[in-house]
C-alpha cells in the first residue's frame, strides 16, 4: 500500500513562517527617499577700511537694494582735512619745481641787465681815460704813478663787466642744479601720491551695494563709532543662496560635481533644479540640525548645490530641504 500524503498538514509549517519573516523585514530599516538638508547663504559683509562715526545709513534690514545703492556714510571730517592738506602740499611742491626750471622773474633779470649795461659804460669811460693818461704821461704832464692807477681802474671796470654778464647769464637760466630738480620732481611725486591717498580714505568713509541683494541686517546705528573694518551691513546676493545636504558613506560616490538635483521644501511648489558645486573630501557625523532617524549617528559627506538665480530666491536660509537625484539619474 502507498503512504497516505497530506499535503495541507506539510505546507502549514511554510505558511506558518511567512507572517514571521514579514514581521522580521518590517522591522529592517528602509533607505531615506531623499537627503536631509538645509538653505545656507553666504552673506557679503560691507566694512569701511577707515574708522569713524555712523553719520548716515540709508538702509534697514528686509530691505532689497541695487547694485552701487548707497549703503552707509562715515564722518569724513579728518579725510577732508587731509585731501586739502595734501593738494596743498602738491601746489607748493610743484611751484617749487617750476621755479627751478624757470630762473630769475622779469623784473629780477631787468635789475641785472641794468647793472651790467651801467657796469659796460664805467668800461668805456675807464678805457678813455687810460688813453688819455697815456697821452698826458707821454708830454710830461702827469707822473707814471697816474697812468698806473688809470690802467688798474680800466680792468676792475671790465672785470665788473664779466662779472655780472655771468651772473646774467645764470639769471637767465634754471636756479636748480639736474640733482635739484630731481629732488623737487620727486617731492612733486609723493604730494601727489599723498594726495591720491588722501582722496581714498574721504571716498572709502562712504560705501554702496557691491552687488544687488537682500540686505540681510544691519550692526550699528546712526551716532555710534564704527571701527575700521567692522561690518556696518550684510546683504544676500540671489546667487549666494544654495542647497547644503549630507549623503551617506556608500552613496557618495555615484555624485559628481555639476550633477543634477532637485530640491523640495514646503511651501516651494514644484521642486527646485540646482547643480552640485561641492563634494566634501571628508566624512563627518551627521550634525545636529539635521533631524532625521535614519541618518543620525552616520558618517555621511557634506554635499552643495547651487540653483538658478532666479530659482534661488524662492530658498530663505536655514530652511529644511529635502534633495533628490534629478529625474533620469539614480542614486
Amino acid at each position: 500500500m502507498r503512504p497516505i500524503r497530506f499535503p495541507s498538514l506539510q505546507r502549514r509549517p511554510l505558511l506558518a513562517l511567512m507572517p514571521l519573516a514579514a514581521a522580521l523585514s518590517g522591522c529592517q530599516p528602509s533607505a531615506p527617499a531623499a537627503w536631509s538638508g538645509y538653505v545656507e547663504g553666504d552673506y557679503v559683509y560691507v566694512a569701511a577700511p577707515v574708522a569713524g562715526t555712523l553719520t548716515h545709513l540709508a538702509v534697514t534690514a528686509g530691505q532689497t537694494v541695487a547694485a552701487s545703492a548707497p549703503l552707509f556714510q562715515l564722518d569724513d571730517v579728518s579725510a577732508r582735512a587731509a585731501r586739502a592738506q595734501a593738494e596743498a602740499q602738491v601746489a607748493a611742491a610743484q611751484a617749487q619745481a617750476s621755479n627751478g626750471q624757470t630762473g630769475l622773474r622779469p623784473p629780477q633779470l631787468a635789475v641785472s641787465r641794468a647793472q651790467l649795461a651801467q657796469a659796460r659804460a664805467t668800461a668805456t669811460l675807464a678805457d678813455a681815460d687810460l688813453l688819455r693818461q697815456r697821452s698826458l704821461v707821454a708830454q710830461g704832464f702827469i707822473s707814471q704813478s697816474q697812468l698806473d692807477n688809470a690802467a688798474t681802474a680800466a680792468r676792475q671796470a671790465h672785470d665788473k663787466v664779466a662779472e655780472l654778464e655771468a651772473a646774467l647769464q645764470t639769471a637767465e637760466q634754471p636756479t636748480a642744479r639736474p640733482a635739484e630738480l630731481a629732488a623737487a620732481q620727486a617731492n612733486t611725486r609723493a604730494a601727489q601720491e599723498a594726495q591720491a591717498q588722501a582722496a581714498w580714505r574721504e571716498q572709502q568713509a562712504r560705501q554702496s551695494a557691491p552687488a544687488a541683494g537682500l540686505v540681510a541686517d544691519t550692526f550699528f546705528r546712526e551716532g555710534e563709532y564704527v571701527g575700521a573694518g567692522q561690518p556696518v551691513v550684510s546683504l544676500l546676493p540671489p546667487d549666494h543662496r544654495k542647497a547644503r545636504f549630507y549623503v551617506p558613506e556608500a552613496e557618495v560616490g555615484r555624485l559628481q560635481l555639476g550633477q543634477a538635483v532637485s530640491l523640495g521644501c514646503d511651501g516651494c511648489g514644484a521642486p527646485i533644479p540646482a547643480r552640485i558645486s561641492r563634494i566634501a573630501p571628508q566624512a563627518e557625523y551627521t550634525p545636529p540640525v539635521i533631524y532625521s532617524n535614519s541618518q543620525r549617528s552616520k558618517l555621511v559627506f557634506l554635499v552643495e548645490a547651487l540653483p538658478a538665480p532666479a530659482d534661488a530666491l524662492k530658498l530663505h536660509p536655514g530652511q529644511p530641504l529635502d534633495v533628490r537625484p534629478a529625474a533620469g539619474t539614480s542614486r
